[in-house]
């Protein structure tokens, strides 16, 4: 098999919602009408972004999945992607297994892959997504006000830990608890439709993907406010929630938990209780946003606490 024959067998689908997909020497799309373009790239590299014997079909859906993350942190309906594939060997029982968790994500949110390449070399996945917001009605970064509320969905810090059992092994988890921490780091769900609920209640946003409290610092220097956390009010697992401070990079700056994480102001309170319930996804406020410049950490009694360390760094 060449090239052109693994690109026609599992990376070439119909794409409806495009003018133009795989086959030609660029896509042709047409964004709706009234609305704004979004466009976001994310690359994944053996032994920086996942272990090397992860299962192909589960890393076919994380690849998809923290693109389609991007999307939903700023409310866009994600539409079309571009996927770039390095190999380093043409495998084609694993190309089918990854074909087959990418696609399998992508047909759920009506995603279509438009193009992208390939070619040998060290295994490295690039995608580029494309999606849409009504015309000025984005989620963005640099929007969060003094006196907001910050809030975070789901749960903090299972992921981190099946990576710190993996790299360390200095915690022991019990097996169903491993289990559920591996889940989330192969499998985690993009927040695609919370995000777009969100287009009406939230201000700043965006998605956990190099840990909480790192990310939160790109929303308040753009926004150019700061913000008091409370350490104590992090979502996490029981298990992690019983061993909170001994495991607080886990939780506070872990990454890969692709969660939501934004601001709002206190009156939506009561409306984004009642969305958590609509769309059953957990929504905890954890803090609030500050004059001072900064962040500041505090325990539920409001006493300060110092974290070993922020969030993920790409170049460490």
């Amino acid at each position: 098999m060449n090239e052109f024959d693994l690109i026609r067998r599992y990376f070439t689908r119909s794409a409806p919602n495009a003018v133009l997909g795989v086959g030609d020497d660029a896509a042709i799309v047409r964004p709706s009408p009234g609305c704004d373009l979004h466009v976001s790239v994310d690359m994944l590299v053996e032994g920086r972004h996942f272990f090397a014997d992860v299962a192909p079909r589960a890393l076919g859906h994380k690849t998809l999945a923290v693109n389609l993350s991007d999307m939903a942190a700023m409310g866009a309906v994600p539409r079309w992607v571009v996927l770039s594939v390095a190999l380093p060997t043409m495998d084609e029982a694993w190309v089918a297994a990854f074909a087959d968790g990418f696609f399998g994500l992508a047909e759920r949110y009506g995603v279509a892959v438009i193009g992208g390449d390939t070619t040998r070399g060290p295994l490295t996945l690039s995608v580029t997504v494309f999606g849409e917001t009504p015309h000025g009605q984005a989620l963005r970064r640099d929007a969060a006000q003094v006196g907001d509320d910050i809030w975070v969905s789901g749960e903090l810090g299972l992921a981190a830990l099946a990576v710190r059992r993996r790299l360390k092994g200095d915690v022991a988890p019990p097996v169903e608890v491993m289990a559920a921490a591996q889940q989330r780091l192969d499998w985690p769900t993009p927040r695609v439709e919370l995000g777009q609920a969100l287009l009406p209640l939230a201000r700043a946003c965006l998605d956990v993907s190099d840990g909480l409290a790192g990310d939160l610092q790109h929303i308040l220097e753009r926004s150019n406010v700061g913000a008091t956390l409370n350490f104590d009010e992090l979502p996490t697992a029981p298990w992690l929630a019983e061993r909170r401070r001994e495991l607080s990079d886990c939780i506070a700056a872990g990454g890969d938990d692709y969660e939501l994480l934004f601001t709002a102001d206190p009156g939506q309170h009561d409306a984004i209780a009642a969305l958590a319930n609509q769309l059953g996804v957990r929504l905890t406020r954890i803090g609030r946003i500050d004059a001072e410049a900064g962040l500041r950490v505090t325990d539920a009694a409001g006493q300060p606490l110092t974290l070993t360390r922020m969030g993920y760094d790409h170049f460490a």
